[in-house]
């Protein structure tokens, strides 16, 4: 349903500033309030899915993003339609994490890779339908319906919570750490604006380069500030993991490259290509019907091979097909760009599903919910600095070649630039040890089995 809704919405950016007697620059606004919302208010999940019960919290949630799905159909002006995805972006915050931290902490860490495999699937499903959906809605009905289709979805989510998901009682009675709230809710926010910044300028990048160093200051601030509490709204101790820490560093690297894809190749595809936006959108969708159709896939190769072989493997693997799409031309048949976008789609989201899923190989129950606290703020930023990634990557190789418009060149030197990148972030990999991870694929309890027989 968010990534439903985060896709579909930028399809109908333009018909939007058109009835709001606004710019489609003024709109973004719009976009940033709900990212900053997700950044301010993931951090501060865990605590209150503990405090005041997960189901609740989740339930809660669900109802608050659709009550805003409707307040944002409903809008008549920027000012409604910007209060209204603050909201939806609170909400956002918190029913995401928390239905991940519900799985989690009630899934055996043999089955831990299975569950994660298809919570990362059924999420697919937005990106690969919410720009067509959109575009339809906004062509042939109007952009509200984007906001109004949350409202079944919504429905079916709150039966099956109830149907489905146990009572949880509160695990803890923990004070809020409120000065750890503000200092790293500021800090995010200011990381995110920073990155949205870069991705909109053109030559000045002193503002939002200077916000996003005074961001990261803050952020240090907040993990000292951490170490000086009892109770610190995260507990940056958990870093002290391993696998875990491998996952938060190299692991943000990697989803940086990863999501500057649903940036880079739709413009490379209207703008190098001359596509028009539908037939772009179409041709784009072959990338994730390769990650849709990876994810039963890598159910079965991470229980085969060990997450060290997996992860330097597919890495190099994407590493070079990253490079290879910047070897595509005007000459190019639009079947074999196709089938490069197939095999694209289908590297990134093994190294995505066996990120996910080695971050948690050993966290202990206790870890669980400050785990997946740090690592949805982490994939948060990642997902932020990715697109700002492409638009800074994109902008270096234009001035490179000097170029007022971007051309095909252009993509193909960012995209070498990306792969560059992609390639650094293999390093940490080599710290992983082959027997890591290997609770998760059942490999402990077998041997136990055997040593009782």
């Amino acid at each position: 349903m968010e990534m439903l809704d985060t896709t579909a919405i930028s399809t109908a950016l333009p018909k939007m500033a058109h009835d709001f007697e606004s710019n489609v620059v003024h709109l973004s606004a719009g976009i940033t309030s709900y990212t900053v919302m997700l950044a301010v208010f993931i951090p501060i999940s865990g605590w209150i899915a503990d405090r005041y019960g997960a189901k609740k919290v989740f339930n809660a949630a669900i109802m608050g993003f659709i009550l805003s799905s409707i307040a944002c159909g409903l809008s008549s002006n920027l000012t409604s339609f910007v209060i209204a995805r603050i909201c939806q972006g609170t909400a956002g915050a918190l029913m995401v994490p928390v239905g991940r931290l519900i799985v989690l902490k009630h899934t055996e860490k043999k089955d831990l890779v299975d569950a994660i495999g298809y919570i990362a699937w059924a999420g697919l499903l937005g990106p690969i339908i919410g720009p067509v959906l959109g575009g339809f809605f906004t062509t042939y009905f109007s952009w509200h319906w984007i906001f109004f289709i949350n409202i079944p979805f919504g429905v079916f989510a709150l039966w099956a919570v109830n149907k489905y998901i146990p009572m949880m009682a509160s695990e803890n009675s923990r004070p809020l750490d409120i000065i750890g709230f503000f200092i790293s809710g500021i800090g995010l926010a200011g990381i995110m604006l920073g990155t949205e910044m870069i991705g909109a300028a053109k030559d000045d990048y002193l503002k939002p380069i200077l916000m996003i160093v005074v961001s990261f200051v803050l952020m240090s601030i907040a993990v000292w500030h951490s170490k000086r509490i009892k109770y610190p709204l995260i507990d940056y101790s958990i870093l002290k993991v391993k696998t875990f820490r491998v996952t938060v560093y190299s692991g943000s690297i990697t989803r940086m490259v990863i999501n500057v894809a649903p940036f880079i190749l739709p413009l490379m595809l209207q703008l190098g290509f001359g596509l028009s936006p539908f037939h772009a959108g179409l041709l784009y969708m072959a990338n994730m019907l390769g990650s849709m159709s990876m994810k039963p896939v890598a159910m079965w190769i991470t229980r085969k091979f060990d997450f060290r072989k997996v992860l330097i493997g597919n890495g190099i693997i994407l590493t070079l097909v990253t490079a290879g799409l910047s070897l595509l031309s005007l000459q190019t048949p639009i079947w074999l760009v196709a089938i490069v976008f197939f095999f694209s789609g289908l590297t990134r989201s093994l190294q995505f599903t066996s990120l996910n899923t080695l971050a948690y190989a050993d966290v202990t129950k206790e870890q669980m919910s400050n785990a997946n606290t740090l690592y949805n703020t982490a994939q948060q930023m990642a997902l932020g600095m990715g697109i700002a990634l492409g638009a800074v990557t994109l902008h270096l190789a234009s001035s490179h070649y000097r170029d007022t418009v971007y051309q095909m060149r252009d993509f193909s030197l960012a995209l070498q630039l990306i792969a560059a990148l992609s390639m650094l972030s293999l390093i940490e990999y080599f710290k992983i040890k082959p027997s890591d991870g290997s609770n998760l694929r059942g490999l402990v309890q077998k041997k136990e089995i055997q040593k009782v027989a």
